[in-house]
């Protein structure tokens, strides 16, 4: 007998399922069977039966024992397995199924019939990219001729006996009859009845000969809201001598009733089906618990069927009782529900984002753990279209707090555990494995590889600690690392012989680098000494290499078509080479290697000698990596959060979808073109969309106390407008149907909160403005703190300082009464970072270099210019230029071939005017004069004066000719003049010109006289002792403009507009970290001008800013001395 038992909330049906199970069988041995859909489901109902089988009389727990759980289609698998006696590996299992398919595609994708799938292979030339889709190809069709098998037998069936019929009286769609003929050729090749054509055989067995099936006399089915033809066939066949009990979530008592008096559909079309629901929830989503029902209560002639309901407990009377009353009743026109103040049993939350969804899920939990003391974090579920998008941002918004922590959010308290994600996800070992099939026909990126080392498998069997990754990542930007592994990888991509930019020639730079420094541009092969690997990096660099060469060696040997046992040898191979775990975590490899050897098992030992390419590989791999939750996630008294099938319809007080985005919810837009049965569907046969639509309504009817739903109502960067998920737009419309409100509003007003971007926004902390009466929705005191001062009265920027710092001690200057060359230039090169690194103890960190995975087409201004600078110095040395432009090739910085020779030879040809000036500047050889200066204040100058060619201070650079190198040039030949007097003192300068045409610019200064000098220099010192109280408003290029307007002859006014030029067109200037942290972003040079003291305007009374004053200090004296040629 098939007994259905039916209720609106899945904890109806648990008492009268124990009951039954209380009632002993014969043989007190034989185990019940109790068939579950998912896991989740099965730790729910074992745990709920626990409280009832066994249980004392005062309340005490029982066990739950001698119970067999599985899934309904494991259950019917094992019965057709035991009547037809087909054994464990049936040829016709989908796993196994893949590989005869494989070699009936292989023999047959070029004949005329076949055609659509041999242009989709390539069976007509040889595109290796396309033959590398065979074994996809063949696991897809494999899976879609399983799936006709299962949901439409009798199409299968009418195949095997010759007619191209689609199983429900019509002939298949023309462009698939293909299939048709593709399956009778594989069911020749394989030589045994397909599972369909077994079908009728063993349901007639199971009916005649009950004994034939080893299971007890009664069955449960728990919890199914679609079952397949095949299964719901072997029911009806077992429920002829035993009690087949199907326990049933259904929505809707009403509606049941309604499909039931309809009787037996006329055709089995879902088209032309009749739509009994009234109510447009169930009309929406109820699709797969109607049309089981349907199929269900069409037995009745065949065995006879009873119906039970089983009702649910009283509903609260709150909105979401109301709604779940309606659905029962299956009446939208039923007397609408007064929604009562503070009703938050029903909560529509609408972000900006998935990452704000879940901050705002975190506030919503810890409102409801506030209000209701007596609710736990296992009675809250959590469920999303996708746990993979979740999970990252799950941890980091809950549990963090440590054991015992009280001064934190509440989120941080909670315990949540993340049930069904992928082992690829879980497991960083098969992430790696993941990882090595996608490189492995890829380019092979620096940054790739980086991310690689980085992997916590890899680093560990390479040793590689975070200073190390760090290491190699600058050695990888410093050697000009792109991608591939070796010139093998990019003849791959056609560019054969191009070894710049591979892991191979990094190698060898760096190996080169600790054997031998990088001095007179000299090279060894293809190889430049990398000039930036100290005695101590020996070891690191020695690591580096072998990971690198083990990674070649396994991703040259994916390459290619191989025998399964090749691709599975080099994967287990990889393991030991490349992975390495702690022994907590051995348990990863383990796993790893597991998966290897059920590929192998499952097909490597039927098909040994199939050649694989790559994709194939992927394709075989990737449902070995996909989810496969276990129970333990389920049910462990932690919040769970999981996908949405583990724990559908199993009630909760707390039940909350997360990311029920448009777009993303319902799940599966794109329909499968290949599959017969999606072409004009029958009914029981499987719809993602309305299998989700599905799932949505589970949902609704499980939540006990509360409904949450979060979507993204607004774009998180543009914050555009979004609209919901359809299923979330018909909930709002019920709900508007369902309630009516005191003030007149819509229930969806009362329902729905719009939530702010930012978490520090005010509206999150004002009482009621979120939907909390006369509380704040946040509970982030952090961001509360952040709102109050934002509500503060907005003022503008407060000066860096409001007044000078006091004079530093004398311990803060050196030795006490010296003052270092060097640090005299530095202050005038760039007064603002010397107060700040000086005074303060603060430096930028400046700019990072980022790895780039492209070969460069062009040469980078920085680039070029650090080429020129080693152009420059190689000419002056007289190194050949054919040997300098060779060591630089070798450097990696440089475009490939062609474009890479016309950089350089631009950049070369720039350089030979300024090498020309500087040789014609030139008479003896270089010396470093040192300098000991007694200046008028008591302060002694030292330092050392570099490159000085007789009397001639000789500086040479391929930058264009600036101020900075001016003011340079300036102070050390004042400091010449002071210390060693007597001497024609002079100085030349040598740069591009600013234009962007090849030629040269010299800066030319004479030496003043030794008093000159010392008042000069003291004048200067003073400035220092300024800038390290305060910045000083005289940024060089800015500065340098208008003292030499005012030195013209320009008025003040003149003077500060072509100033304001400067500063206005200098963007990296303006932009400048040391000045924006003192002048603000955006500054303008009226906010930096000053007012100069009493003293300073003394100095030149006509100027009225401290920066026109500053700077005529500065390079009045300068200009007076110098010349500057611009050929």
């Amino acid at each position: 007998m098939l007994h259905l038992h039916r209720s609106e909330r899945a904890d109806a049906l648990v008492a009268p399922l124990a009951a039954l199970l209380a009632d002993p069988p014969e043989d007190p041995f034989t185990p019940d069977v109790v068939a579950v859909p998912t896991r989740g489901v099965e730790r729910w109902l074992a745990q709920r039966l626990s409280h009832l089988l066994g249980a004392g009389p005062d309340g005490e727990p029982g066990v739950c024992a001698n119970v067999t759980f599985g899934s309904p289609a494991r259950l019917v698998a094992d019965v057709l397995a035991t009547v037809t006696g087909v054994p464990d590996d049936d040829p016709w299992q989908t796993d196994r199924l893949t590989w005869p398919l494989l070699e009936v595609i292989d023999a047959h994708a070029a004949e005329p019939w076949c055609a659509p799938l041999g242009r989709y292979l390539g069976a007509a030339d040889a595109d290796d990219l396309r033959r590398g889709r065979r074994l996809g190809a063949a696991r897809h069709l494999a899976r879609l001729f399983a799936s006709y098998a299962a949901q439409r037998p009798d199409m299968v069936r009418a195949w095997a006996e010759g007619r191209d019929d689609d199983g429900a009286g019509a002939p298949v769609p023309g462009d698939l009859v293909w299939q048709v003929e593709l399956w009778r050729r594989l069911r020749d090749h394989v030589g045994e009845p397909s599972p369909a054509e077994r079908l009728d055989d063993a349901l007639r067995a199971v009916s005649e000969t009950p004994a034939a099936v080893d299971l007890p006399d009664r069955i449960s089915v728990f919890g199914p809201t679609r079952l397949p033809e095949d299964q719901l066939r072997v029911l009806r066949a077992l429920a002829v001598h035993r009690d087949v009990h199907l326990w049933l979530p259904h929505p809707s008592p009403a509606l049941w009733d309604r499909v039931a008096a309809a009787g037996a559909p006329v055709s089995p079309r879902r088209r032309e089906q009749d739509h009994h629901a009234e109510h447009p929830l169930l009309a929406s989503m109820a699709r797969d618990a109607t049309e089981l029902e349907t199929r269900l209560t069409a037995a009745e002639d065949d065995g006879g069927v009873t119906v039970a309901h089983h009702r649910p407990p009283a509903r609260a009377g709150n909105l979401l009782g109301a709604l779940q009353e309606r659905l029962a009743a299956d009446d939208p026109e039923a007397e609408p529900h007064t929604l009562a103040t503070g009703d938050g049993s029903v909560q529509v939350h609408s972000c900006h984002g998935l990452a704000r969804q879940v901050d705002v899920l975190r506030e919503v939990l810890a409102a409801l753990f506030a209000d209701d003391p007596t609710l736990e974090p296992r009675d809250v579920i959590v469920m999303c279209p996708d746990v993979e998008a979740v999970a990252p941002l799950i941890t980091a918004s809950f549990g963090l707090a440590p054991d015992g922590a009280t001064d934190v959010h509440p989120g941080h308290t909670m315990r949540v555990r993340l049930a069904d994600r992928a082992p690829g996800r879980t497991n960083p070992v098969l992430t790696l494995l993941a990882t090595l099939l996608n490189l492995a026909d890829g380019r092979v990126t620096a940054s790739e590889v980086l991310d690689l080392a980085a992997a916590e498998p890899v680093r560990r069997r390479f040793r590689f600690s975070d200073d190390d990754l760090d290491r190699i990542r600058d050695w990888s930007v410093t050697a000009g690392v792109r991608w591939g592994e070796d010139g093998g990888r990019r003849a791959r991509f056609d560019l054969p012989g191009v070894l710049q930019g591979t892991w191979q020639v990094a190698l060898d730079r760096i190996l080169l680098g600790a054997a031998m420094a990088e001095e007179d541009h000299r090279y060894v092969g293809h190889a430049l000494p990398l000039d930036d690997v100290d005695s101590t990096d020996i070891d690191l660099a020695g690591r580096l290499a072998e990971h690198v060469d083990r990674l070649t060696a396994t991703l040259a040997d994916l390459d290619g078509a191989h025998p399964l046992d090749h691709w599975l040898d080099v994967l287990d191979r990889a393991v030991t080479h490349l992975a390495d775990t702690a022994p907590a975590d051995s348990w990863q490899v383990v796993q790893a290697r597991r998966v290897l050897g059920d590929v192998r098992l499952h097909a490597a030992g039927e098909h040994p000698g199939s050649e694989l390419r790559l994709p194939d590989l992927r394709a075989l791999l990737a449902d070995r990596l996909a989810g496969r939750p276990s129970r333990a996630g389920f049910r462990t008294g932690a919040l769970t959060v999981c996908s949405l099938e583990p724990m559908r319809a199993v009630p909760h007080r707390v039940v909350c979808l997360l990311g029920v985005d448009d777009g993303a919810f319902p799940r599966g837009t794109r329909q499968d073109g290949d599959d017969i049965l999606l072409r004009d569907p029958c009914i029981g046969e499987r719809d993602r969309r309305s299998e989700d639509r599905q799932l949505f309504l589970d949902a609704v009817t499980a939540a006990e106390d509360h409904l949450v739903v979060l979507y993204s109502g607004a774009h998180e960067r543009t914050g555009a407008d979004r609209p919901p998920a359809v299923p979330v737009g018909e909930l709002l419309d019920a709900l508007d149907r369902a309630a009516t409100t005191a003030d007149g509003a819509s229930v969806r007003e009362h329902v729905l909160r719009r939530h702010p971007l930012q978490v520090v926004d005010e509206r999150n902390f004002v009482p009621g403005a979120l939907g909390r009466d006369d509380q704040p929705f946040s509970f982030d005191a952090v961001s509360h703190r952040a709102a109050v001062a934002g509500r503060g009265e907005r003022v503008d920027r407060p000066p860096f300082l409001t007044e000078p710092l006091p004079a530093p001690a004398a311990d803060l200057d050196g030795a006490a009464g010296t003052v270092d060359l060097t640090d005299l230039i530095a202050m005038l090169e760039h007064p603002v970072k010397f107060f700040l690194r000086h005074r303060l103890g603060l430096s930028v960190a400046g700019e990072v270099a980022e790895v780039d995975d492209r070969l460069p087409l062009t040469l980078d201004p920085l680039d070029a210019w650090a080429t020129g600078e080693r152009f420059l110095q190689a000419r002056l040395e007289g190194v050949p230029d054919s040997r300098a432009i060779n060591a630089e090739w070798r450097r990696g910085t440089a475009p490939p071939k062609e474009l890479g020779r016309t950089a350089l030879l631009d950049v070369g040809n720039r350089v030979v005017p300024i090498a020309d000036a500087a040789r014609a500047e030139r008479s003896d050889g270089a010396e470093a004069v040192d300098v000991v200066v007694d200046l008028p204040s008591g302060v002694t100058l030292a330092g050392t004066v570099p490159g000085v060619h007789g009397t001639t201070v000789l500086r040479a650079t391929y930058s264009r000719l600036a101020p900075k190198h001016r003011l340079r040039a300036w102070v050390q030949l004042l400091a010449l003049a002071a210390a060693h007097p007597g001497r024609p003192w002079r100085t030349a300068t040598v740069g591009r010109p600013t234009h962007n045409r090849p030629g040269v610019y010299v800066a030319r200064l004479t030496a003043p006289g030794q008093a000159e000098a010392l008042d000069l220099l003291d004048r200067l010192v003073s400035l220092r002792s300024l800038a390290l109280r305060e910045p000083l408003p005289v940024p060089v290029p800015v500065a340098c403009t208008y003292a030499t307007a005012r030195y013209g002859g320009d008025s003040v006014d003149m003077a500060l507009v072509d100033a304001h030029r400067a500063w206005s067109g200098d963007q990296f200037l303006r932009e400048d970290e040391h000045h924006v942290i003192c002048w603000g972003p955006g500054a303008g040079l009226d906010d930096i001008l000053g007012v100069p003291t009493e003293a300073e305007q003394a100095w030149f009374p006509d100027d009225r800013t401290r920066l026109g004053v500053l700077a005529r200090r500065v390079w009045q004296p300068l200009l007076a001395h110098e010349q500057v040629d611009k050929p």
